[in-house]
């Protein structure tokens, strides 16, 4: 072999295996995208079910919900007017001082005419797989509508379905196009969630039995 050659072989082979990893990757992606496709529906169109699940996306500043947040705030709201759900389940993270999460969340809903009786919260939804799994194993959530962004949903609805909740999902940004940092990073994210499922991880606080306030 000549001077070198060794080298190039090593580093075609290096090639071949990152190409061949990153088509692996958008595939296991696209089959988590697609699993449950069917189950995102217009607001307007929403099935009943006992609870809306709304995650967090950070507060601004004066600890009030993002421009993200308060758009599956918002749609939470309009689900409940509708009569599509009976009770509101917000879930954040909470586990840091002086950022309550839930708390915005829930002050956010009551301000709106969500009766308190209503809203119950999860202050420990430290990612979506923890929210949604702690959503059925802690909170009792048999049948949901996940209430979270377009690019969102069919990560948020894989993890629900394959951890018990006979869930659908309303796009709160529905109509609207979808920043591609987000794309991008979903991609990813789709594939950890797949992972999460199949290797049945334990949310990170898994205890704390509550139940969803009554009709």
């Amino acid at each position: 072999m000549k001077p070198g050659g060794a080298s190039r072989v090593w580093v075609r082979r290096g090639f071949i295996a990152l190409v061949a990893g990153g088509l692996g990757l958008l595939v296991l992606s696209h089959l988590v995208r697609v699993s449950y496709e069917d189950r995102i529906v217009p607001l307007a169109q929403a099935p009943q079910a006992p609870v809306a699940l709304v995650f967090g996306a950070g507060l601004a500043r004066g600890a009030v919900p993002s421009p993200v947040l308060a758009q599956r705030l918002d749609a939470a709201v309009a689900l409940w007017k509708q009569g599509s759900v009976s009770a509101v389940l917000v879930s954040g993270d909470q586990s840091q001082p002086f950022h309550h999460e839930t708390r915005a969340m829930r002050r956010y809903l009551l301000e709106r005419g969500v009766p308190e009786r209503v809203v119950q919260e999860d202050q420990a939804g430290l990612s979506t797989y923890d929210s949604c799994l702690r959503a059925y194993t802690v909170f009792g959530a048999k049948r949901a509508v996940l209430v979270t962004q377009r690019f969102h949903l069919s990560r948020a609805l894989f993890i629900a379905n394959s951890v018990g909740i006979d869930a659908w999902g309303v796009a709160a940004d529905e109509g609207r196009s979808t920043p591609w940092r987000y794309t991008v990073r979903e991609t990813l994210s789709r594939v950890l969630a797949l992972a999460m499922v199949l290797l049945e991880v334990e949310p990170v606080y898994p205890s704390g039995r509550a139940e969803l306030p009554a009709p």
